[in-house]
């Protein structure tokens, strides 16, 4: 009896499917783009699973005031499918890596009428259960004032941080010199003062103390006395 019991939970056990589980799909949030340039569009999943060879991606679009999205492009079987009624049938181009868990598609010449909702759908089977992702285009003629403004404010900040370093840099060699040269000054004005004042010191000492000079002038002084007195 209890052969056949566990006959049969490994009957049951070898016949029930694999539990499958929740995939996780992740794109931007929005792109921007000009007027006659190509865009990549990413689409990446998270699965618990290896990769499987029956995965699958799907895009799908929906363009800015319209109430349902058409189909543009499926992956499926290991080949890629692009809708031919589409609009993008002639500007869509599979740049994804399914081994990966990538499924880009890249738009080309974009055009005003591009803008709207684009969403990637992705199954690795047996993990089929997930919510799609969406990401927003908008296309420009020119870049956005908003895009301008952040990029210009990065590229000033970090112009203003490397003038700022080349200030700093000068100043403290222009403080250092200067305080060189103040010690130099005062080292050499010290010296001079020295050799002024010993010099000073000797004059008198010289004058007063040599006597062959003393002797001379008060020989000289007698001589004159006594012509004086012959007179």
């Amino acid at each position: 009896m209890l052969t056949i019991l566990a006959l049969a939970s490994v009957v049951l056990l070898g016949i029930v499917p694999q539990q499958s589980e929740a995939i996780v799909i992740y794109t931007g949030w929005e792109r921007h783009a000009l007027v006659g340039s190509d865009i990549r569009l990413s689409c990446s999943f998270f699965s618990w699973r290896w990769t499987s060879d029956d995965v699958t991606f799907s895009w799908s679009y929906r363009p800015d005031g319209a109430r349902d999205a058409i189909s543009i492009f499926h992956y499926t079987g290991g080949a890629p499918y692009v809708d031919n009624k589409g609009p993008f049938r002639d500007r869509l181009e599979f740049v994804g890596n399914p081994g990966r868990r990538d499924g880009s598609i890249l738009l080309k010449n974009l055009d005003y009428g591009d803008n709207g909702t684009f969403t990637c759908d992705a199954k690795n089977p047996p993990d089929i259960v997930g919510r799609a992702s969406s990401v927003r285009l908008l296309v420009f003629e020119k870049v956005p004032i908003q895009a301008g403004v952040i990029t210009g404010s990065i590229i000033g900040a970090v112009l203003g941080l490397l003038l700022l370093i080349v200030v700093i840099y000068y100043l403290m060699r222009f403080l250092v010199a200067r305080r060189v040269f103040n010690l130099s000054v005062s080292k050499h004005g010290k010296k001079g003062k020295g050799k002024e004042g010993s010099q000073q010191r000797q004059g008198p000492t010289l004058s007063i103390g040599d006597p062959s000079k003393l002797k001379a002038a008060a020989s000289e002084k007698k001589k004159q006395e006594s012509r004086k007195d012959k007179k």
